[in-house]
């Protein structure tokens, strides 16, 4: 049974054949194994994003664990995720359109217990290694930019690298644009530096209560439960920093399509429609 419904599966796939370079056999002689197509690695790769099993065990007698780490990392160095992303948040945009006036963004810690270039100790975790990821949504929740980091790491330090990655991934944003944020960037560095990148901002003050003062943050709390929902990354044992950001901006690009065909779905008809509301 797959892991992702064919609505899913096939049309990322289509983009994510195209952006690949085209394989040159460069072996001296000729007589080695066949290789493995990327078809078969990538859903091996998408399997082990969704159960965030080892590679070990969604490996198969047609494609072994190597193949999927040596694959991973190549595609992880060549950037193809954040180019798929982008790719279906143009699409996104096309069809639905981005709300780009409102940006909402937070951090969010989850385990990383082999550590890794991009782990460090979780202070909500005993000291345990975790990995910080910190994101951009639009309006509706849709993840812009992603930045990894330790979760030792404050999320304030994180917000501007965060904005960086949502503009180099949608393109020039609008010139009133508000960034909504939570008490823990409550900060004179954190307001001096968004107005020196021109955008506005609406900060939670620290010492009221959070629910009283969500308004439109709460987006962005979403975006990190879908994000969760993939085994990878809530327990990440990626060592590589590219590997765990081609991980993040893969999961980014399956949330913003699946969006995508949800909000369609009642405005536009094309050939195997999902006919259910309901896209694990």
């Amino acid at each position: 049974m797959p892991v992702l419904p064919a609505c899913l599966l096939e049309p990322l796939w289509d983009q994510f054949s195209a952006l690949l370079p085209e394989h040159v056999d460069s072996h001296p002689l000729g007589c080695h194994n066949p290789r493995i197509a990327d078809r078969v690695v990538f859903e091996h790769a998408i399997a082990a994003l969704i159960h965030g099993s080892g590679y070990e065990r969604v490996a198969s007698p047609g494609c072994s664990d190597r193949t999927i780490r040596r694959r991973v990392k190549y595609w992880a160095q060549l950037g193809i995720a954040e180019q798929l992303h982008a790719l279906a948040l143009q699409a996104y945009d096309r069809m639905i359109g981005l709300e780009l006036d409102e940006l909402s963004v937070d951090g969010c810690i989850t385990k990383a217990p082999c550590g890794g270039e991009t782990a460090g100790r979780s202070p909500v975790d005993r000291g345990k290694q975790g990995l910080k990821r910190s994101v951009a949504t639009e309006a509706r929740g849709i993840p812009l930019g992603i930045v990894s980091a330790g979760a030792n790491r404050h999320d304030s330090p994180l917000l501007v690298p965060t904005l960086k990655a949502a503009k180099e991934q949608v393109g020039p944003l609008p010139e009133q644009t508000n960034v909504n944020l939570d008490r823990g960037y409550d900060s004179n560095k954190t307001r001096t530096a968004l107005t020196t990148l021109g955008f506005t901002s609406e900060i939670a003050s620290k010492g009221v209560p959070a629910p009283i003062q969500a308004g439109k943050r709460r987006v962005v709390e979403r975006s990190h439960s879908w994000m969760n929902g993939f085994g990878k990354l809530r327990r990440c044992t990626e060592k590589r920093s590219r590997v765990v950001d081609f991980y993040l901006y893969l999961a980014a690009a399956i949330v913003t399509l699946r969006m995508l065909i949800r909000r369609a779905t009642p405005l536009y008809r094309w050939a195997n429609r999902p006919t259910t509301k309901r896209l694990n």
